[in-house]
């Protein structure tokens, strides 16, 4: 809700560009935001009222109902020239993997003799382990799409490439988020003896997109496009932190997609504060725009460094627990521990590479005299200042002490990977030995 205003904030600054009502652009912006009101607030609202309980899954299964077709029409009509080929393969991903959703979502819900839309009932189904693995895979396909994750990744950057500042933020700050917010949800909490099976894939899958994406990165020569693929690299940190087994490892998976909401959102608004004066996103165009925009250099850069997780922000503190809290999981062997830590470190080296490369390329070298002499290079407005500042001050503070926002959801963490550990043969039987040792 916090990124659903600040984007309300910097979205006049586009409605110049809009090419119908302005009214209907915010209409169809409150659609999304409905709907993560609906997913994200607290269980305790829920539970006061079981009708809302009901709506609250039924959101889960008609997904596409409610938020596909707003963020498909503001990505068409606001877009850039493969805005149309963008906003089509946006919707057949995102609508190919919530069929999956209603499949799985309606299946759990219809299960045995007892029909019902209610979180908690449904979570209490016994429900048996072939059922499970189908349901899980299914719900994985579809929350794989909405994350991202490899390879079901290829329309984000292409809706990125094409979409306006406000869109990037809408999508990168919160949209993407509910993927992973639902893998916790449904997939961990709902089907616990599957997700010890698929968990050593999470893992792998986890590792691919750090890896992947960050290499990718490295290729773009377009701003958006860069920055996209470096979303879907730090989503991978998601994945390992789920599979962890860990409270510290799923506490980290859920402090990234906060911190990566703020990060992110920063990010892609500095690029739309930067096409503004450049009308450019092609990175071999730019160079030395830092000596007329210093104000914008200095929150790009401050913002870059949140993302390649510098200590003392918000991305650090999450990578770190997700990395501690894998390391310390007694759910895998010591060797499988090594090479997905190791291999995932490759990511967080990666990571620092491509980004300081991309603010060497804006910011520093030769003025592009063409630019400079067709562009009216002005720096940073008092609101721009203000926006970002909104933002890195969550990001600082959270980075300088991650209990802020961890408190808020530990009780909730601890309860999955509790009901994740029971699920799991070999770690009650590794619980009942140090229980055993205790007592003795």
């Amino acid at each position: 809700m916090v990124c659903g205003c600040r984007w309300s904030i910097h979205a006049p600054n586009f409605i110049d560009r809009i090419y119908y009502d302005p009214s209907d652009y915010c209409l169809l912006a409150r659609f999304p935001q409905a709907q993560i009101i609906l997913l994200f607030a607290p269980g305790d609202v829920w539970r006061a009222d079981r009708r809302i309980c009901r709506a609250r899954y039924a959101a889960f299964l008609f997904d596409v109902g409610i938020g596909i077709n707003p963020r498909l029409s503001i990505t068409r009509h606001l877009g850039g020239q493969k805005r149309q080929y963008a906003a089509t393969k946006f919707i057949l991903y995102t609508a190919g993997g919530s069929l999956f959703i209603l499949l799985a979502g309606l299946a759990m819900a219809f299960y045995g003799g007892n029909t019902t839309f209610d979180f908690t009932a449904i979570a209490n189904k016994d429900f048996p382990l072939t059922f499970q693995l189908f349901a899980y895979g299914g719900l994985l396909i579809a929350y794989g799409v909405k994350l991202p994750i490899f390879p079901l990744h290829t329309w984000l950057p292409d809706a990125h490439g094409e979409a306006t500042a406000p869109v990037h933020m809408l999508l990168a700050g919160i949209l993407l988020k509910m993927g992973g917010y639902a893998l916790f949800r449904m997939n961990a909490g709902m089907l616990p003896d599957a997700h010890a099976v698929f968990a050593p894939l999470l893992l792998i899958l986890g590792v691919v997109n750090i890896i992947y994406a960050a290499l990718t990165s490295f290729a773009q020569r377009s701003l958006k496009r860069k920055i996209a693929y470096s979303s879907i690299s730090h989503m991978g940190f998601v994945l390992i932190g789920l599979a962890s087994y860990t409270n510290l490892g799923a506490s980290g998976a859920m402090l990234q997609m906060i911190s990566h909401g703020l990060i992110g959102a920063s990010l892609f608004f500095l690029v739309g504060a930067t096409y503004d004066r450049t009308h450019t996103l092609i990175l071999d165009e730019m160079g030395g725009v830092g000596q007329k925009m210093p104000k914008i250099f200095a929150m790009f850069t401050a913002c870059s460094l949140a993302s390649l997780a510098l200590p003392g922000m918000s991305g650090f503190a999450a990578e770190v627990m997700v990395f501690v809290g894998f390391a310390s999981s007694d759910a895998y062997s010591e060797s499988f521990k090594l090479v997905i830590i190791l291999l995932a470190a490759v990511g967080v080296i990666l990571t620092p590479i491509y980004l300081l490369s991309m603010l060497r390329e804006i910011f520093y070298g030769e003025e592009n005299k063409e630019l400079v002499e067709h562009e009216e290079l002005i720096d940073a407005e008092p609101r721009e200042v203000f926006i970002i500042a909104c933002l890195l001050v969550p990001i600082i503070g959270v980075g300088l002490y991650p209990k802020l926002i961890t408190q808020v959801y530990d009780a909730t963490t601890t309860k999955i990977t509790t009901t994740l550990r029971s699920a799991a043969p070999s770690l009650q039987s590794s619980a009942s030995l140090k229980v055993g040792q205790v007592l003795r």
